[in-house]
């Protein structure tokens, strides 16, 4: 997506874009970290180039007050690296914010959970994404990208690519979910995705140029979970690493 900016700052916003891909953020980064800096350039008319730690103050506290600390971090990580990076100056925020630290428990699905959450998802598309991203213990994303090369099944693996961290790693591949897959496969013939999109139809689906969209498949689960009546089960939820047959 292309956006327009008054100068100096859409070409430093250029700048900013290039050189998180030349450090090597991950898509999701470069796209959180950029979001933070436009939402502070807007806050601040464009004009932040030097900014003071009481502005830092009034614009950091005006944003916990309507979004999370997950927010907050992000947005503030985008801001250090456009100082640093781009404007080539110290960060006046040093030592400003100290999120609070927090230990959560993954919300885990069961066996029986997930046999209900397939058996109730009639898109035949959300209902193998959810049984491959169960079986083998993806992240939302790592399902979504993945692409046929990727599956070994002389080896029975799969090797997901750009995971937590910018790192590959090879996770096991069930009989039934390679199975699953290859039946899923001969109905869209897609020759490079797994869960291609199905913007253009049916028809079109082994044309597609992107995967199955994220939110899409979120909104998906969330209907499937009220429908069947579970609670507390989201797409990025922490999934089992290995499964029986459902």
């Amino acid at each position: 997506m292309e956006y327009e900016f008054p100068q100096p700052f859409a070409q430093q916003y250029d700048t900013l874009l290039k050189r998180m891909a030349l450090r090597g953020l991950s898509p999701k980064t470069v796209a959180l970290y950029s979001h933070g800096v436009r939402r502070a350039a807007g806050y601040f008319g464009f004009e932040m180039d030097n900014l003071s730690r009481e502005q830092l103050t009034e614009y950091l506290s005006w944003l916990l007050a309507k979004w999370s600390w997950s927010t907050l971090k992000h947005d503030l990580y985008g801001l250090q690296f456009y100082y640093q990076h781009v404007l080539g100056k110290p960060w006046p925020g040093t030592g400003l914010v100290k999120p609070p630290k927090t230990s959560r428990l993954p919300n885990i699905v069961t066996v029986a959970q997930m046999r209900r959450i397939v058996a109730s998802t009639r898109v035949l598309s959300y209902r193998m994404f959810f049984f491959t991203l169960y079986s083998m213990g993806l992240r939302l994303g790592e399902g979504l990208r993945l692409r046929v090369e990727d599956i070994d099944a002389d080896r029975m693996q799969v090797h997901i690519r750009n995971a937590k961290g910018n790192r590959d790693r090879l996770v096991p591949l069930p009989v039934n979910t390679l199975n699953g897959l290859r039946r899923f496969w001969a109905v869209h013939r897609h020759p490079d995705l797994l869960f291609p999109s199905r913007r253009n139809g049916l028809k079109c689906v082994h044309k597609a140029t992107s995967h199955m969209d994220e939110g899409g498949v979120q909104l998906a689960l969330r209907r499937v979970v009220a429908d069947i009546g579970l609670k507390k089960v989201l797409a990025h939820t922490a999934y089992a690493t290995a499964m029986p047959r459902i």
